[in-house]
């Protein structure tokens, strides 16, 4: 995957953790002058100041651990990541149904299944079938930056459970009027579970509420 990266790229700097596999791989790009191996942990590295993509065939392990950092990279215009096939298709609504993580970061970032991956193709044969979980960072945000702190606190509060449902949970810090308003100009349903909710319903629910 490092030599394929290399002949697209202008820069391809490889993060391994496993002392074995990062000297091998220094060995087989020695005559790469594009390609930098660090014996590091992903998680605790310095990505460069610059526009970068991540491409990795991650550990299942810290999946959520590895996505978190990606996210938090101010420098990230995409990420392509080999995961658990359930992993991914969660956080891309494949079921109808949304994560806290996928719709409070959905202004900024999209989320896309780009592919699955049958256990068959890895040696040893693992448990689980992957999946291709592809994040892309939107250059014109869906939420103007200065108000994502007060969109982040609405979806908290819509996950929060308060109430016993999503329209209590909103009731509970707006007028009924207005909240009844954001339900219809939205299209949702009063008694619908907050994890069938889209992402564009959310982005009308932050409209009609802030």
């Amino acid at each position: 995957m490092t030599l394929t990266l290399a002949r697209h790229c202008r820069k391809v700097i490889a993060y391994e953790i496993d002392p074995f596999h990062a000297a091998k791989l220094t060995t087989r790009t020695r005559h790469h002058s594009t390609i930098d191996v660090l014996r590091q942990d992903f998680l605790h590295a310095r990505t460069p100041h610059e526009p970068l993509a991540v491409v990795g065939n991650i550990p299942y392990s810290v999946t959520s651990p590895i996505v978190d950092c990606c996210l938090r990279s101010p420098h990230l215009t995409s990420a392509t990541l080999l995961t658990q096939r359930e992993f991914a298709r969660k956080r891309a609504g494949a079921y109808g149904r949304w994560t806290l993580l996928t719709i409070r970061t959905w202004p900024t970032f999209t989320w896309q299944l780009a592919g699955s991956v049958h256990r068959r193709s890895f040696r040893p044969v693992p448990s689980v079938d992957s999946a291709v979980l592809r994040l892309v960072w939107r250059s014109t945000p869906l939420v103007a930056p200065g108000d994502m702190a007060a969109y982040d606190r609405l979806v908290r509060l819509g996950f929060s459970g308060i109430g016993g449902s999503l329209y209590a949970s909103l009731r509970s810090a707006g007028a009924a009027v207005q909240v009844k308003k954001a339900f219809a100009e939205a299209g949702i349903a009063r008694d619908l579970a907050v994890g069938f909710v889209r992402p564009d319903q959310w982005l009308t629910l932050f409209r009609e509420l802030h």
